[in-house]
């Protein structure tokens, strides 16, 4: 009981892969199946895309524990550190940038809502109808496959339950994926675009939060393997 269960764990790393790429890149081509149409149809917001931002963290996390099984730990204990703070630097400054473009766009969008009548012609031209099938698709997939994730993680070890951070991570990413679905079915059609644009906000709020807490911990990583190594 006390061994890792290998085929779980790499199970486990295939769904939550699975999630992300389905958050990356499905969402398109689950509007044009839910169109019924290989055209252009409305792609379901932004909101389902920056959920690739927590489950990116959770799938590097991921990575690690696999690295661990393969590699020697002293490696892995010396280079996860440095490693991890340039990740997370990157992902930060690419999280913050999303940010400014959710609060762009949702700025935009309410202001042409209000600016009767031109602006609000113009935002019901643009957003005013919201792939919600699509989107539901998605979001349903994501978090079919998220709580796959977590169920074959818990079978291939019960000491994963143990990593608080991993273990909030999760349920942040479970939380955000439900809390998307809950907004777009329940808004009226002609405001979901806003709602996406706001709960996207958040994502990339909640994903920044959690970038410098990486880097934080990561850099007192660094500095420590620096110091152990010129003790040696």
């Amino acid at each position: 009981m006390d061994r890792l269960r290998v085929p779980f764990f790499a199970a486990a790393a295939f769904f939550m892969l699975l999630a992300l790429l389905v958050e990356i890149a499905a969402s398109e081509w689950l509007a044009r199946l839910t169109a019924g149409t290989l055209n252009k149809p409305a792609t379901p917001g932004i909101a389902i895309h920056y959920l690739a931002i927590m489950d990116g963290i959770i799938v590097y996390s991921v990575v690690w524990m696999a690295l661990g099984l393969i590699l020697p730990r002293g490696i892995t204990g010396r280079t996860q550190g440095i490693v991890t703070l340039i990740v997370s630097i990157l992902a930060l400054l690419g999280t913050i940038a999303l940010a400014f473009a959710a609060f762009t766009l949702l700025m935009l969008m309410i202001a042409l809502l209000v600016a009767a009548p031109f602006g609000t012609i113009a935002y019901f031209a643009e957003w005013g109808h919201f792939a919600v099938k699509a989107a539901a698709a998605t979001l349903s997939l994501a978090m079919l496959l998220k709580i796959l994730f977590c169920i074959f993680l818990v079978l291939a070890h019960q000491r994963f339950l143990q990593n608080k951070g991993l273990v909030i991570l999760t349920a942040v990413s479970l939380g955000l994926t439900f809390v998307t679905a809950f907004v777009q079915s329940f808004l009226p059609g002609f405001l979901v675009s806003i709602g996406d644009a706001l709960v996207a906000l958040v994502i990339a709020i909640f994903g920044a939060v959690w970038l410098l807490l990486l880097a934080l911990g990561s850099l007192i990583a660094t500095v420590k393997a620096i110091l152990s190594l010129r003790r040696v």
